[in-house]
């Protein structure tokens, strides 16, 4: 018998997998782990850059002599959150179909897909609104990638780690938006890429005709895309227990926590990637005087490096506590970016509104960290009711479901979460245009948050709740 089998593994495949056996995780299981949390991370970070690349394209657009509306645009900023948020529905269910190393290598691959079409697309100002619009679709391919990426990683990792371990792969892969939004500005300022990256346009900048290179935004990418691929073939595992069909993942549709955990995650992540889609364009249209390039990107900054934070607090102090005082004060932040907006004869005030939003980043961070150490943990407390602790097979099988189900669970989640990046952009643009400002939406928002509120205090945190955790 070979080391290899021995050890559980036949080339890429581990046949043992057991992260709750302490023994097991110190002598082998914590290292294979990290490597694939450490492959996964960055094909996360680069799925999130393509998924936001248009929140920063959308506003050089009219620059460039695009003429497209205003409400156009929003759309185009709104559109890669719909069709990535539907693409995660199928996505959450691919790991335990195709194994976690071949899909993330697959689905980062197609990535390239919309790095090089929106490249060429936009050096051409006439190139039609319905290729655009097709275009800003199929960026929703590295949405659809964050389900499959954390369903992945939440096999590998005890109990004990999963909360740190998501918080990490999600919070360092959420850095993605923010990079985009911050290195975009300066990628599109020089022919990085030669003959290889097309020619200038030009545009008028401070009444001075300057030369950029738009295409760079999404050229950029191209190269660690196919490098991400690469290493996740040839450096991740696919893990044999966590094979299953889709009908035996399909069991959370019929289950309560699944639809309830849905609800508090459209709240966190669909804040954070609904606000970070639609931050540069709502500067532009309350703020005109304000460069929104020049401070949308600290927003996603500061929620994607606060996520790991909030699955370690999670893990220290529970789930539903840290979530539910998170939604208290998300609630009383988006009262205070109403306050400083501007109204009437009132010019608004940008830095109260800045601060208010960043307050707002900070606590989707936290609640994204939070939120998604509940879910394993409910489903691997629901598996293991009324299971006899002594009887080793019946605690295997419970661990195996729950850990399924959970998996199956955090991608579903996200999915329905990743409307919120579709909703919040397009919710400032009606209500734009129905009312003339954006309160309408961040009243609603508000709302929204109190109804999370009581979800998680009555289910999750209060005292007797159904499944605290």
């Amino acid at each position: 018998m070979s080391a290899n089998q021995q050890s559980g593994r036949q080339g890429r495949l581990l046949t043992l997998w057991a992260p709750e056996d302490k023994s097991f995780w110190e002598r082998e299981g914590e290292a294979v782990a990290k490597l694939n949390l450490w492959i996964s991370v960055p094909a996360l970070f680069l799925a999130f850059a393509i998924w936001q690349v248009w929140s920063v394209v959308a506003v050089s657009l009219p620059g460039l002599g695009f003429k497209y509306s205003t409400n156009q645009l929003f759309w185009l900023a709104a559109a890669p959150a719909l069709s990535g948020a539907t693409l995660r529905i199928f996505y959450s269910f691919m790991v335990p179909l195709v194994g976690g190393r071949r899909w993330t290598s697959i689905s980062t691959a197609t990535l390239l897909i919309p790095a090089i079409g929106i490249g060429y697309a936009v050096q051409d100002n006439t190139t039609s609104y319905p290729t655009m619009l097709v275009l800003a679709l199929l960026c929703g391919l590295g949405g659809g990638n964050f389900s499959s990426s954390m369903a992945n990683i939440s096999f590998f990792f005890p109990k004990e780690r999963k909360g740190s371990a998501l918080g990490v792969n999600a919070g360092l892969g959420n850095l993605g938006v923010s990079v985009v939004q911050f290195l975009s500005p300066l990628v599109v300022t020089a022919g990085i890429f030669g003959i290889f990256g097309g020619d200038p346009q030009t545009i008028v900048k401070n009444g001075q005709s300057v030369q950029v290179w738009t295409q760079n935004a999404a050229f950029i990418w191209v190269p660690w895309i196919a490098l991400a691929s690469l290493a996740a073939w040839f450096g991740m595992n696919d893990i044999a227990d966590a094979k299953a069909s889709f009908a035996t993942q399909a069991a959370i549709f019929r289950r309560k926590h699944n639809w309830l955990m849905c609800v508090l995650y459209l709240g966190t992540f669909g804040s954070f990637i609904g606000y970070a889609a639609g931050f540069p364009l709502l500067i532009k249209s309350q703020f005109p005087g304000i460069n929104p390039l020049a401070y949308a990107w600290l927003g996603p900054l500061v929620g994607a490096v606060v996520r790991p934070f909030g699955g370690w607090l999670a893990d220290k102090l529970g789930g539903a506590r840290v979530t539910l005082w998170n939604f208290i004060v998300m609630a009383l932040a988006v009262v205070g970016v109403i306050y400083f907006l501007p109204s009437g004869s009132s010019a608004g005030q940008f830095s109260g509104f800045f601060v208010c939003f960043l307050v707002l980043f900070l606590t989707t961070g936290i609640g994204n960290g939070s939120t998604f150490r509940m879910i394993p943990v409910i489903f691997l407390a629901e598996a293991m009711r009324g299971v006899d602790r002594n009887n080793t097979a019946a605690v295997a099988q419970a661990n195996k479901e729950g850990n399924t189900l959970g998996a199956a669970t955090l991608g579903f989640t996200a999915a329905m979460a990743a409307y919120g990046g579709f909703f919040i952009p397009k919710s400032y643009g009606s209500s734009i245009a129905l009312t003339g400002g954006p309160e309408a939406a961040l009243w609603t928002f508000v709302a929204f948050y109190v109804i999370c509120i009581v979800i998680t205090w009555w289910y999750y945190a209060r005292k007797h709740a159904e499944m605290p955790c």
